[in-house]
Order: C-alpha cells, then sequence, then structure tokens
C-alpha cells in the first residue's frame, strides 16, 4: 500500500472529495469511491465522505490499493511495425486499441502485445507502459516510436521535450476554412468537471497546433486538414479543433453527432512521424496509409471543391 497526500488545488475549490481525488490521482472515479468507502481517504485523520465539498489548499491523505499484476504478454492485439532495429520500432497502431494499461485497463493494450513480440522492452521507461515515448487516443490510428533500451528511451524522451519530433496527422473537420494555414495556441488542462476529459484552460500546460488546409467540401461543410503537433497534450488536435469552432468529424466527446462521412470514431490518423534515430543520427521519416474505414469515409464525400485528396507529401491517400 501506498499512502499519497492531495492538497486541494484552487480550482477545484467547493468540489466533491470523490472528484477531487479522481482528477488530481487521475483516477477513475470507481477507484477513488473504493478508496474513500474503506475509510482510507482522511483529512486530519478523519475519514471523508464522497459528496464532503473540499476546500482549496486541504490536505488530503490517500492510501493507494495494490498495483495490479504484473502485464502479461497478448500476441493477438493487433499492430504492424512500420520499421523496427535494435533501439527503436515505429509502430503503426489501429484505431480501438489502446495504447498502454491505466483506468482499470491491465489487458489488450498496444504494451501488452508489443512485450509479446519484444520481450526486451519490459523495464525500459515506466511501469506497465513500457517502451512508450508517446501516446496517441485509443480511437486515433497511425505511427508511433516505441523505444527498446533505455538509452534509446531517454533520449527520445530528451527529443520529445525540445520538440525537434515531428507529427503530423490528417483530419476531417466539420466546416468551412476561409484561411489555407494556421496555429492554435492555447493551453490545455483536465476539466474539473469531468476528468475524462480535457479543455481549454489558462492554468493547462502550454499547447500549440498548426494546421494546412489540403481539401474542402462546401456541399457537406467539411475539410480535410493535415495538422503538425508541436506539443503533445492530451486530445490536442480534438480539443484545439473544438475550440475554433471547427470539431473533428466522428469525435462522440468533442464534436457533432449525424455530420457527413461520419467513419464512427474521430477522424484522425497520425500520418507522419519524423526524428533523428538517437545511435545513428539518421534522418527517419514515416508515412502510414489511411485505413480502410477513413478512406471509405473520403470517397463518399466525392470530389472536392477546393484542393487535393493529396497530402503535402504529394502522396495518394
Amino acid at each position: 500500500m501506498t499512502t499519497v497526500e492531495v492538497t486541494v488545488p484552487d480550482e477545484l475549490d467547493g468540489e466533491r472529495a470523490d472528484k477531487v481525488l479522481a482528477v488530481t490521482l487521475e483516477t477513475a472515479r470507481s477507484v477513488v469511491r473504493e478508496i474513500i468507502d474503506k475509510g482510507d481517504a482522511t483529512v486530519q485523520e478523519t475519514p471523508v465522505k464522497p459528496a464532503q465539498r473540499m476546500r482549496a489548499g486541504v490536505v488530503i491523505r490517500a492510501t493507494m490499493p495494490e498495483p495490479p499484476p504484473e502485464l502479461a504478454p497478448e500476441p493477438d492485439v493487433p499492430f504492424t511495425v512500420a520499421y523496427e532495429d535494435e533501439a527503436v520500432l515505429v509502430v503503426d497502431k489501429p484505431a480501438g486499441v489502446v495504447v498502454h494499461p491505466g483506468s482499470g485497463r491491465g489487458s489488450g493494450t498496444l504494451v501488452n502485445g508489443l512485450i509479446a513480440r519484444y520481450p526486451g522492452i519490459v523495464g525500459v521507461g515506466q511501469q506497465d507502459r513500457w517502451g512508450i515515448v508517446h501516446r496517441l487516443d485509443r480511437d486515433t490510428s497511425g505511427l508511433l516510436i516505441v523505444a527498446r533500451t533505455q538509452e534509446t528511451y531517454d533520449t527520445l524522451i530528451e527529443m520529445m521535450k525540445a520538440r525537434t519530433v515531428s507529427r503530423r496527422y490528417l483530419s476531417i473537420v466539420h466546416g468551412r476554412f476561409t484561411n489555407t494555414i494556421g496555429t492554435i495556441d492555447a493551453p490545455i488542462g483536465r476539466d474539473p468537471q469531468n476528468p475524462t476529459r480535457m479543455h481549454l484552460t489558462k492554468s493547462g500546460r502550454p499547447a500549440r497546433t498548426h494546421y494546412r488546409r489540403l481539401a474542402q467540401w462546401g456541399a457537406h461543410e467539411s475539410t480535410l486538414l493535415s495538422v503538425a503537433l508541436e506539443t503533445g497534450r492530451t486530445h490536442q488536435i480534438r480539443v484545439h479543433m473544438k475550440s475554433i469552432g471547427y470539431p473533428i468529424i466522428g469525435d462522440r466527446v468533442y464534436g457533432k453527432r449525424g455530420v457527413t462521412a461520419d467513419p464512427g470514431r474521430p477522424w484522425l490518423h497520425a500520418r507522419q512521424i519524423g526524428f533523428v534515430h538517437p545511435e545513428t543520427g539518421q534522418s527517419m521519416s514515416f508515412l502510414s496509409a489511411l485505413p480502410t474505414g477513413l478512406l471509405d469515409s473520403l470517397a463518399s464525400l466525392g470530389e472536392p471543391d477546393l484542393g487535393s485528396v493529396r497530402d503535402i507529401d504529394g502522396e495518394s491517400l
């Protein structure tokens, strides 16, 4: 058992104890309720109640449950490998696969599949996130980098912090752009009203997204974008596009329902990734083809009124 102390932040002043712990510990509400119901969350040695209102500055002591058992290798988790050597992998993840365990999920993740195929990555990086340098949302498809050694992991993490890894996505959003390029620079943090969502907030972490219009369909109120990340916050593209009035088609959390060309999940694909190899110093770049569901959705829009359905590399989608 591990005991942690949480100081209630100003933005959660007056919120319920279960919500405060869920947000600050980034833990599922069900786990928090179990902690509270056992009397393992206290303020000045007095157990708190789930609905008890917490004031900013109050310190809550919480005893966390035992960590889940060691991850099991699962060879049936779907993913493909775009590149591999002794130091690094570039993995193409399908939509629907969670990258790593969390919030009660300990199986069926990309990490479960990776340790089945590459058992040597166990111990590289963070516990139960072995080898993972950055994430994609569950319903986002495309490329991500995996480290195979601790030295490579440390170098890649520093490269991510220095913003020298290029990551470009393709997305179709609802609405028509009058401009061809743009940048969204707005900090993102967890929504205190719903810990599973993110939102724009001055107290959030810096987030910067660049976009370029590739094609547009006036009759369908839809635009194909190439989106480049300068930072990598949770749900960054989805939150940023919604914030300027162009939600991603198919996004059930931040988008609109019932729009044309809805593929049944967010129309968001990690198309390209580029980096300098941590060991050889070679510049490397990889492209991921659009999966069938997104191709079918794109085809349903027909010929665009503006632009082309070739991306900025001149490659057919």
